[in-house]
């Protein structure tokens, strides 16, 4: 266990729990819902012992806001395109076949730590730690936390939809130019929009390459979207047919473009990939 940041509560003139009360008394934890994470995740001890969000505040306590030990992390060696680095975060080019986390060996989680150097700064993860998902067949651009600060940060900026991602996606049939697709996934609401990229025929077939961007982060929301209004990708065997004409290459989408402010340095990164090979070779 490491403190990375504490407080003494100062005279109060009343009695406050501490899910209000400790919210912005961490830089690291600027909002309600990354301080109810931290709770959750026993991250918050009060006076040494583990808080609860009913736990009532009282002069002169100490809250910690700690980083908990991490079990040993046993290294997949498989090797990544590392796209952007520096001390606080990275993004990497997934490779299609594997899952970013889980219960598993094989994982892009798994293998961050032989592609990636561990940041120097004071608030260092023990290893890196993806901030997001891709789905085991979807390839491309992943970012990756390096601190807990950057971790947080960009927690938040997904859940403010703060990150714009850009897909590629080669599906069945002839789409219009230009679409938007409004639905609820699960009751929630999501949000799709693509642009027709090109469109042409193999073996009396229509296919057609979109770019497209999310503008909600569902589970399999690319997927379901273009699926529910006809067009499923190709290769995709959970919401298509799973029939490839092109080689058998798997599932025909890719994270090729992302946008987002630096959570440390707000810059703006703006970071795209080429076409991927298996995409040009369909395509042409």
């Amino acid at each position: 266990m490491r403190i990375i940041e504490s407080h003494i509560v100062p005279a109060i003139a009343e009695k406050i729990r501490l899910q209000e009360y400790a919210v912005g008394i961490f830089k690291m934890l600027p909002s309600k819902s990354g301080l109810k994470k931290a709770i959750k995740k026993q991250e918050i001890l009060l006076d040494g012992k583990v808080a609860q969000t009913s736990d009532w505040i009282e002069e002169h306590q100490r809250i910690d806001f700690i980083q908990k030990e991490a079990p040993v992390l046993k290294v997949f060696k498989l090797s990544l395109e590392v796209v952007f680095e520096d001390d606080h975060l990275a993004v990497i080019n997934k490779v299609s076949g594997y899952p970013t986390s889980g219960n598993y060996f094989k994982t892009i989680e798994h293998a961050l730590p032989y592609n990636l150097k561990i940041s120097a700064l004071s608030d260092a993860l023990q290893y890196p730690l993806p901030v997001h998902r891709l789905d085991n067949p979807t390839s491309g651009l992943l970012i990756v936390a390096k601190t807990k600060s950057a971790q947080l940060k960009l927690h938040q900026d997904f859940e403010e939809i703060k990150i714009h991602k850009i897909y590629l996606a080669l599906v069945t049939g002839k789409t219009p130019l230009q679409h938007s697709i409004l639905t609820k996934i699960e009751d929630k609401e999501a949000e799709t929009d693509f642009t027709t990229l090109k469109s042409f025929q193999q073996k009396g077939i229509f296919y057609s390459l979109l770019e497209v961007a999310p503008k909600t982060g569902r589970t399999h929301q690319i997927r379901i979207h273009l699926s529910t209004i006809g067009y499923p990708i190709v290769g995709d065997n959970l919401y298509g047919s799973g029939l490839d004409p092109f080689n058998k290459k798997g599932l025909y989408l890719a994270a090729i473009g992302l946008e987002f402010t630096h959570p440390i340095e707000k810059n703006k990164i703006n970071l795209k990939l080429p076409l991927p090979s298996k995409f040009s070779k369909a395509v042409n």
